[in-house]
């Protein structure tokens, strides 16, 4: 059985929110006994901290505003483009800085590709869902 447009658009963004939830948890719940644990970095200043915990805020914002998509029609379309600008964000630094500084911990690599493979599938899903929406007000 097929999924319909809407049931794979809702997976989608559910399956990048739930996602996204232990990684910003992980860099700003407690950054300094997490951040250190899985990549040996040391969060020792206010500074920092408040720096991972910005981006915990950030990440936590996303999953909110996809899981709304999720489930309201209307921020569907709003959702996805924020999904695929948010993750090949993430990846074009992550491949910025492959560039410029070497090959992080293995875990970074994987999300990298994660970011690229979800930010594609986000771009399809999202153009998709224009066409769509243009081609019914026509």
């Amino acid at each position: 059985m097929m999924m319909s447009e809407s049931t794979k658009k809702r997976a989608f963004l559910i399956f990048c929110a739930v996602g996204l939830l232990p990684i910003a948890l992980g860099y700003g719940a407690m950054p300094s006994k997490t951040l250190d644990a899985l990549f040996g970095i040391k969060v020792d200043t206010t500074n920092l901290t408040h720096v991972m915990r910005a981006v915990m805020g950030l990440y936590l914002g996303m999953a909110v505003f996809w899981f709304m998509g999720a489930f309201k029609r209307h921020l569907a379309g709003p959702a996805l483009a924020s999904c695929a600008v948010f993750m090949l964000g993430l990846a074009a630094g992550r491949i910025l800085s492959f560039l410029v500084d070497g090959l992080p911990h293995w875990l970074l690599i994987v999300y990298a590709v994660l970011e690229i493979v979800l930010g594609l599938i986000a771009v399809v899903l999202f153009r998709r869902h224009s066409w769509k929406g243009t081609a019914a007000s026509e």
